[in-house]
């Protein structure tokens, strides 16, 4: 469990660096860890060092987790926004019968209608 630790300090520690504009270097990441009173293994910050030196952390950052490829928007939007004047009416009307229909369900199902009482008043 110490490496998940030690991996997690050297994680915030090269964000802090690329949030400040400073270069990514062991020695920086080093200082970061030993001010927040964290002990890690001598090779983690040389290992972020190597491994982010010729990445860009914005990039890496905002594609975090995305295993695959964003559906694009532009064009979903667009059609979407040629589309919205002539089924507002329509989306609205549809709206309001959900709502209705939720509200005859609401009044038909009860705790007295399922034959228990939650809290036993009856």
């Amino acid at each position: 469990m110490a490496g998940h630790k030690d991996e997690l300090a050297c994680t915030y520690a090269a964000l802090i660096l690329h949030d400040d504009g400073s270069r990514v270097t062991a020695e920086k990441i080093k200082k970061i860890v030993k001010a927040a009173k964290i002990e890690v293994q001598p090779f983690w910050p040389n290992l972020f060092e190597r491994v982010l030196a010729d990445k860009n952390l914005d990039d890496l950052i905002l594609n975090a987790g995305g295993s695959g490829g964003a559906a694009p928007s532009a064009p979903v939007a667009t059609v979407a926004a040629t589309n919205t004047t002539s089924t507002q009416p329509d989306k609205a009307k549809e709206k309001e019968k959900e709502k209705e229909k939720e509200k005859e369900e609401d009044k038909e199902v009860s705790d007295e209608d399922m034959g228990f009482d939650l809290f036993g008043m009856e």
